[in-house]
């Protein structure tokens, strides 16, 4: 597990729910890559509604359902390890936002390994 604390970029990718990447959604191309690349980890974050650069507005209200909802890949990382990240943003981004941001990281902790905290007794599947 990477070790991440003080001060970090916040990678953040606006695409659409739609887009893909070799008939893969490029939401999780991305967080795939980041992985790959020892990132220290990666959350994608499904909108709404919204709008972008093509000012066509997606929503998930009832009567205009749209399928193409905007999503977000969060990336929070070194700046170091964001930026050598941002060339494969490139290949893959052809529509759609990029930007970072400087941010503190307080606390990143993962979970032990060993059984889930779930289980019962002697790892036991809870009823």
């Amino acid at each position: 597990m990477t070790s991440l604390t003080g001060r970090a970029l916040r990678l953040t990718v606006y695409i659409g729910e739609d887009d893909t990447w070799h008939h893969r959604p490029l939401y999780s191309e991305i967080v795939h890559r980041a992985h790959a690349a020892g990132l220290a980890g990666a959350s994608v974050f499904r909108g709404i509604e919204g709008f972008g650069a093509s000012s066509r507005i997606h929503t998930s209200r009832l009567l205009s359902l749209s399928e193409d909802l905007p999503v977000a890949v969060v990336v929070v990382d070194t700046e170091e390890r964001i930026r050598a990240f941002l060339p494969q943003l490139d290949e893959l981004v052809r529509e759609g936002l990029v930007t970072l941001d400087e941010c503190e990281v307080v606390r990143y902790v993962g979970r032990a390994p060993g059984p889930d905290p779930a289980a019962g007794p002697e790892g036991e599947e809870p009823l």
